[in-house]
């Protein structure tokens, strides 16, 4: 620590020491510049980058799809996976697929999407309602919150 000194000054402490005179905070005033090796603060600034963005969680969105005669064996299934995937913190975008004039029977898919969101139970949070677009009814779940 050698407080305020003129650049002039601070760059022959630098020469002296055989190392680099580097600016840490341009913003602070006076800009606050520490004397070091330029080389290993650029590889340890590096490495810290390189920490943190392993510590980062993704949030991706997994798909589950189903179809309109789909049998419990299958549904049970498919909802454990769905559970699997709340569980590792991903959200599920759930799509039930209509062929034919299947789509007719829309009622019967969204009594599908009641019993799959009572199947989840308290491990889900319906983030989109089911909603018909086009040949497909689709609704997103995330995992529900964490009570402390």
């Amino acid at each position: 620590m050698k407080g305020v000194v003129s650049i002039k000054e601070a760059l022959e402490f630098a020469e002296r020491a055989g190392l680099d005179l580097v600016e840490i905070s341009p913003t602070a005033e006076p800009p606050v510049c520490k004397i070091l090796d330029f080389g290993k603060f650029k590889y340890e600034s590096k490495k810290r980058v390189q920490d943190a963005r392993k510590k980062q969680k993704t949030n991706t969105t997994k798909e589950m799809k189903f179809k309109l005669n789909i049998g419990q064996g299958d549904f049970d299934t498919k909802l454990r996976k769905i559970k699997e995937f709340l569980g590792e913190g991903d959200k599920v975008k759930i799509s039930l697929w209509f062929k034919g004039r299947e789509i007719v029977h829309n009622e019967i898919g969204m009594k599908l999407f009641e019993r799959m969101v009572e199947g989840l139970g308290e491990s889900a949070k319906v983030e989109s309602e089911p909603k018909l677009e086009g040949k497909q009814i689709i609704m997103v779940v995330s995992p529900a919150s964490i009570k402390p």
